[in-house]
């Protein structure tokens, strides 16, 4: 046993009790061992196309938790638990991470007169934790998240007894989540003909088996648990694309953690509005809002000396990162780091004046979030499958609003919980979740939108009977064997998927988009008049053009658009309407 070992191990008699301190040690831990096995619950994607990114989600959730617990300086748990709770629920990413954040809430609240717990009071906090896990799906699934986290805490509840210690009821809690996982395909179908378990599952049994870890003195993650893994690294940077030859263009991404203190300003009237004032008038991207006392600010400016200047008469900095967006600039749209969001984009005149409704987008690629824009939208958050933005994303582009009311457009069926947590959240305006689980359904809801109408319902209204009337499917390459739907899929494969169903599996890929095509325009009682493709990244334009001819020849009185999207992972986007 090494001495890390020996540091990390708790004595017998303190396990009767978890503090602050002993749960710290374990959510770091936990966090750690999720990120370093992130990309295998990433691949326990049912489909077989490299789109999975739960993994990521759940880590990047709950590492939002631990980077808040490291600002309380307490051993008090229920204060540590309000921290972590708080920074899950901004930093909660896809449904999986959602329902993690919405866990450990439970369980903060389990905790919220505690300043330790023993095992009792604990099991107590793990079953208001399932409960609100629970509560927090509108139709909860077994077979998922939500089945392993209670069959877990049932057994090992069930398991206590006056001898028992933190360490056995986490011992049992594990245990049972492996078995439990092991189930799932039992459960769920989709599962089953996938060959894999429940990926959500699977994020939780990581961590916790590394709240395990602690608690057996086998933590090997003591020094690097909880740091923020998401950094990019100099070594990920091109510094050719800017020499002593250059012109600065891009300006700089200067990005601030600032620390209201008493000594130089009043914290009960500071209004966070007097620095997004000063920062318009020197950048633009602009993103600042308080939280609690500290002010979270980032701003692409030519003149990041004058923002520091300026932040300064109001407090000290926590944290400071200026970055040469010269260099930045190929990688910021559809290139940025897995899992990792640019901020809200806004449009330059979308704070001017007070609107009765606003409108935010998730898209991502640049033809994408342009047509977005064409058609009204003001704000949009990069995003997608496998860059799924956090709650604290989705505020961040409320922020930028001066509206009465916003209708928010998740674009996607794994954002659409993490929106709604923001929207919960959010005070500063009424939020409306329209809840397009696709590109096509907020493309089109999007478009529909009446800023005209009197009440949100009225805005919202024909929006919603649209979105019913759109077929999404989209193309894009197999990353393993699969047998879905009575669709044999090979690795490599081009594969066409329609919402939860893969219908075409093809050698190459422009015979998978005719094929696609054919589905969801063919047939005799299609009433589609309208076909929207959307050309990925990889996509070349000489394939593309005949992909327009096949479509053209084929269906005649259909009218058809390419746009040059931009996106990646799906090499098409078909929207029918």
């Amino acid at each position: 046993m090494n001495m890390n070992d020996t540091e990390n191990k708790q004595p017998a008699e303190e396990e009767k009790y978890l503090d602050g301190a002993l749960f710290a040690k374990m959510a770091k831990s936990g966090a750690a061992h999720l990120r370093a096995n992130a990309d295998e619950v990433n691949n326990l994607n049912v489909f077989p196309v490299p789109d999975g990114d739960t993994g990521d989600n759940m880590s990047m959730t709950i590492e939002s938790g631990v980077e808040a617990m490291k600002k309380v300086e307490t051993i008090n748990l229920a204060e540590v638990m309000q921290a972590m709770s708080k920074g899950m629920l901004l930093g909660a990413r896809g449904n999986s991470g959602v329902i993690l954040s919405q866990f450990f809430s439970g369980m903060a609240k389990g905790f919220e007169s505690n300043d330790k717990a023993d095992p009792f009071a604990v099991a107590e906090a793990l079953e208001a934790g399932v409960k609100q896990a629970y509560s927090s799906v509108l139709t909860p699934t077994e077979g998922t998240i939500l089945t392993v986290a209670r069959e877990a805490v049932e057994y090992a509840v069930s398991r206590l007894d006056d001898n028992s210690t933190i360490r056995s009821l986490f011992s049992d809690l594990t245990q049972e989540m492996q078995e439990s996982l092991r189930r799932t395909p039992e459960l769920l179908e989709v599962l089953r003909e996938s060959s894999v378990v429940d990926s959500g599952g699977a994020g939780l049994l990581y961590i916790m088996e590394g709240f395990n870890k602690v608690l057996i003195g086998e933590d090997t993650y003591a020094d690097t648990a909880g740091d923020s893994s998401h950094s990019r690294s100099h070594s990920d940077i091109d510094f050719s694309k800017f020499n002593e030859d250059s012109e600065m263009l891009y300006g700089y991404c200067t990005e601030l953690l600032l620390q209201l203190t008493r000594k130089k300003t009043d914290l009960e009237t500071f209004d966070v509005s007097v620095i997004q004032d000063f920062l318009k008038t020197v950048g633009n991207s602009i993103v600042s809002f308080r939280d609690g006392n500290i002010v979270k600010i980032h701003v692409h400016t030519m003149t990041p000396d004058k923002v520091l200047g300026f932040c300064l008469k109001y407090g000290e900095f926590l944290t400071v990162k200026i970055e040469n967006m010269s260099v930045q600039h190929n990688e910021s749209i559809g290139n940025s780091e897995k899992g990792l969001q640019d901020k809200p984009e806004i449009k330059p005149d979308a704070e001017k004046k007070r609107k009765k409704f606003a409108t935010v987008a998730v898209c991502i690629g640049r033809g994408i979030e342009e047509t977005f824009r064409e058609i009204g939208v003001d704000v949009i958050v990069r995003g997608g499958q496998t860059k799924n933005p956090s709650a604290e994303d989705f505020i961040a582009a409320f922020d930028q609003l001066n509206a009465d009311h916003i209708f928010v457009l998740p674009n996607n069926g794994n954002i659409i919980m993490a929106a709604k947590q923001a929207a919960s959240i959010y005070k500063k305006a009424d939020i409306s979740v329209i809840e397009s689980k696709d590109l096509g359904q907020g493309y089109i809801a999007a478009a529909y939108i009446n800023f005209e109408a009197e009440t949100p319902e009225d805005a919202i209204g024909e929006s919603l009977a649209s979105m019913k009337n759109v077929t999404t499917g989209s193309i894009s390459e197999a990353i393993r064997d699969a047998n879905m739907n009575g669709v044999r899929v090979s690795v490599g494969d081009s594969v066409g998927i329609v919402g939860k169903n893969i219908v075409t599996s093809k050698a190459s890929r422009i015979e998978a988009a005719e094929a696609l095509s054919d589905y969801i325009l063919g047939g005799s009682d299609n009433d589609k008049s309208i076909l929207t493709v959307f050309r990925g990244k990889d996509a070349e334009e000489e394939e593309c053009t005949t992909l327009r001819m096949y479509v053209e020849e084929k269906y005649p009185d259909i009218e058809l658009y390419v746009i040059d999207g931009g996106q990646e992972i799906y090499s098409y986007i078909l929207v029918a309407e």
